[in-house]
């Protein structure tokens, strides 16, 4: 049961909880293949296609599987394998990654994720809780958090009980004072009820629970509808 009077904190998943995060990926994709296409363009064409870029991420993950949730590592390491197997320049790989992380950055907020997180972070601690390389303060977002965990800093990604652990000890709250907001069914909502808080599930396209009979606290299709149902 979805209890409001227990939250004393809120953890956010960033990729599309406040932002679609497809476009965003494609656009620092295409960013970095432009750049690259200009200095080592034998390994541009190998990432701007989707089964090779696929392929070196498999290479990556098999021989350092320590960066398969470590988003920025995992990246750098595609771009230094395309390199070497294009007989490329190894230095542009640190260049050409900046060039990604920089457009990785620029996101296209949905409409309603600005205004909720002013009503709510003058009323909670807002914690970034995410699997991804997002920085809240690189978008435009870093007033309205007191901080971030990710999976590259615990070593494991959610749905994983030891990064809610982190959050909830970042934010000095038992898990059970800490509320859970993403857009995932299973890395989110499942990942924290697992771990003991309450989960909202923002179910923006009106999708049927499908994770057993343990459903979230709650279902919102909107933030603003999390934000009246919490009264800020």
């Amino acid at each position: 049961m979805f209890d409001p009077s227990k939250i004393r904190a809120i953890t956010l998943d960033l990729d599309d909880t406040l932002w679609p995060v497809a476009p965003t990926i494609a656009g620092a994709e295409r960013a970095m293949q432009d750049w690259l296409a200009a200095r080592a363009p034998r390994a541009a064409a190998l990432l701007a296609h989707l089964a090779q870029r696929m392929a070196l991420r498999d290479a990556v993950v098999a021989q350092t599987p320590q960066c398969a949730h470590d988003m920025s590592a995992l990246r750098r390491n595609i771009i230094a394998l395309a390199l070497a197997q294009s007989e490329e320049p190894a230095h542009w790989c640190e260049p050409a990654f900046e060039v990604f992380y920089t457009a990785r950055q620029n996101v296209t907020l949905y409409d309603d994720a600005q205004p909720a997180l002013a009503r709510l972070a003058a009323r909670f601690p807002l914690l970034a809780l995410t699997n991804g390389n997002a920085d809240v303060h690189l978008v435009g977002l870093g007033a309205y958090f007191c901080g971030s965990v990710g999976a590259h800093t615990r070593g494991q990604p959610k749905p994983h009980r030891a990064i809610f652990d982190a959050a909830a000890q970042h934010l000095a709250c038992s898990n059970e004072e800490v509320l859970h907001v993403g857009d995932d069914a299973h890395l989110d909502v499942v990942g924290a009820m697992a771990a003991g808080m309450q989960a909202v599930w923002l179910n923006r396209r009106g999708e049927a629970w499908a994770h057993g009979p343990a459903s979230p606290h709650l279902t919102v299709h909107t933030l603003n509808a999390l934000c009246d149902a919490l009264g800020v």
